[in-house]
This record gives structure tokens, sequence and C-alpha cells, in this order.
């Protein structure tokens, strides 16, 4: 369902008593009659890390103490590498200072690692307070703030320990790209495209006519193609929430992407660029199982080089990939699930032939790294 008022467009994510708004538009993060309609609680403990903070904290904090909120901040240092336990455990030590009670609400002002990790803290600190997610890059805006899904990495894993907890409210706010860097934007563009490949053919087809626009930050188009995601994700999430089936085609591009995050130490590439790989290798794979053809493989890898996204995967060695993409949590039994397209614009879950993977593996990673 979609509404649009004053120039913001607000999907809602259909989950029963768990439903709740994504409202997209620009200048949210200063607009308090935004923040007091979507944000309950007097007190708010805002989540964000040390890129973030500078740019956004202050005429946040100033919107929301107009909206009549009390803000407890908290800065977390920025990157993957940063979302582990420690960090975590320093959300608890200032709400635990400050006395946070159960009625604190959470807000995640930040990207996917910030969203994650305070969604994370949310579900726990006193078994569960209300917790807003405030996206500030677009992969936060397109894919991670929205569904639930909260967590930590474990060094053997990424996102191995976490939980299924939903926002209040979801809150993304378009200004908030302008000062995203250019390898930031490419990440989440990943997502965007993904969304295409898997469920709407007729959206991979506008990704590709608009990648131009897309890298260029023009803001119709970063409205379009976050609308657009958002709604396509809330509608997986709707089906299933906990991933029990249908749920898992979102990871498309993301068993290789994992396996590349986890194999380099996190932070070596960001999200999105594993991800962005990982699709041109899933699409490989689909194309050597006679699932799509040659020109639905082409035109993928095209798309993600367009956005600026890495089409060569590093060379970890077979055996190490296949180590590593056994840790995934959509595997059972020690066979290892793969998202693949059948045709493009539809993906399903499969095991395949070692063989072929194997093929994908050499295909598509560097040759002139050890």
């Amino acid at each position: 369902m979609t509404m649009q008022h004053a120039a913001s467009i607000v999907l809602h994510v259909d989950l029963g008593e768990r439903s709740y708004p994504i409202v997209i538009g620009s200048s949210l993060l200063s607009e308090p009659d935004c923040l007091r309609q979507y944000i309950t609680g007097k007190r708010v403990a805002v989540v964000t890390n040390t890129t973030v903070a500078p740019l956004y904290l202050s005429q946040f904090t100033q919107a929301l103490n107009d909206a009549g909120k009390e803000v407890i901040p908290i800065i977390l240092p920025d990157g993957e590498e940063y979302k582990n336990w420690e960090n975590l455990m320093k959300i608890f030590d200032v709400l635990l200072h400050e006395k946070g009670d159960r009625k604190i609400t959470l807000i995640a002002l930040g990207g996917g690692v910030i969203g994650d990790m305070t969604g994370f803290a949310a579900a726990s600190y006193m078994r569960g307070v209300p917790f807003v997610q405030v996206p500030t890059t677009l992969l936060a805006q397109v894919d991670s703030s929205v569904g639930g899904k909260t967590g930590i990495n474990h060094p053997l894993g990424k996102n191995m320990i976490g939980a299924f907890y939903q926002p209040q409210a979801v809150i993304a706010d378009i200004a908030a790209l302008d000062t995203l860097p250019a390898n930031e934007l490419s990440a989440g563009l990943a997502e965007v495209i993904k969304h295409g490949a898997i469920i709407d053919a007729l959206f991979f087809d506008w990704i590709e006519e608009n990648i131009e626009k897309l890298v260029a930050k023009d803001k119709q188009a970063l409205a379009y193609a976050i609308q657009r995601s958002c709604e396509i994700k809330a509608e997986v999430v709707r089906q299933d929430e906990k991933e029990g089936g249908l749920r898992a085609i979102l990871n498309f591009g993301h068993t290789f992407g994992h396996a590349i995050e986890a194999g380099l130490g996190y932070g070596a590439w960001l999200h999105g660029e594993a991800v962005g790989c990982g699709m041109v290798m899933a699409s490989d794979l689909s194309h050597r199982l006679g699932m799509i053809d040659s020109r639905s493989k082409e035109r993928i890898a095209a798309v993600v080089a367009a956005a600026g996204l890495p089409v060569k995967a590093p060379n970890l060695g077979v055996d190490r990939w296949l180590e590593l993409m056994q840790v995934d949590k959509k595997n059972e039994g020690g066979q290892i699930k793969f998202i693949l397209l059948e045709p493009l614009g539809k993906a399903i879950i499969t095991t395949v032939p070692n063989d072929a993977l194997v093929a994908t593996l050499n295909a598509c990673c560097e040759t002139n790294r050890p």
C-alpha cells in the first residue's frame, strides 16, 4: 500500500501487529513533525558512527529536541569490521549508564552496520525496546533497514548472531545521500539491481536504462529506485518474515558475497561490492546450468559494472571458497544452497553440482593473484 503526502511517500510493511511504515522523502532528518509522528517515547538513544555523526547528528538531535524528545547520543566506530560483540556492548553500556528503561526508543542513524547492530541491541535490551531505522546510505534505504533482520558478525561467519526484530518505522531521507561517497552509492545500487534481477524484470530494464542517472545521484531516479526496492522487499517480507522459504531469494549474490567478505576480512570490500560481484558469479552459475541465456548473464555483468561495482572476484582458492560458503544460514545438512535465476526476473533456491560451481569459481576469480 502506498500513500503520498507533503512530497514524501509512505509505504507499509504489512506484518499484522508488527506492521510499520517506510517514509521516503527529502530533508526528513530535520523535520520535527515527521519525527514526532513516527518516533514514540520521550527518551531516545541515537546510535550512529564517527562518519555520520559530524554530518547529521546535530541537526537530527535539534529536530528531535524540537519534537519534544530527550536525546542520548551513542557514537561507534565506522566500518563492517566493527560490527561485533565489543561494539554491541558499548550500546548497552550507555543505555545502562543512562538508566534507560523499557520506554526508551533506539534510533539507528547510519548505514547497514549501524542499523543491524542497533536493531539487535533493541531486540536484546530489557528483552525488547522500540526501535526506529533512519538509514543514511542507499544500501540501508533500499535493503537492510527493511525487514527486521538484525545482528553482528562472528569471525567465522557474517551475521551469524542476531534476531528478527521489526522496527516501529523506517525514515529514509534522500537528502542524506548527498554526502554519500561514490563507492557507498555503488554498494547500494547492488541491492537495487538485485531486486530487479530476482523478482521484477521490468524494474531491471528500468535500472539498465537509468543507471547513469542513478550513479550521478539524480534525485528523481533515486527516489523511484528506493520506492520500488522497498515495495519489493516489503512484499517478500510480508509473505515470509522469518525466512522459512521465499525470503531467501533476497540473498541473491550473497552466498558468494559473504564468502568474499569473510575471506578477505570484514571491511576490505563493502558489503554491496561483494554482493555485486556475487550476483555476477550467481549469474554465471545460472547460465552454466542452462537456467538463463548468455544475453541475460551479460546484461547482469554490464549493469553491475556500470553501477561502479567489481565484476571479478578475489582468488581465494577453490578449497577456501567452498569452506567459506559452507558457513551460510541457508545451508542444510552440509549442502550449499544458492539463489539462481530461472530466468532473469525470477529466482529459485537450489543446490548445484560441484563441477559447475568449481567452473564458476575458476571463471569469475582474478587469475593474477595467489
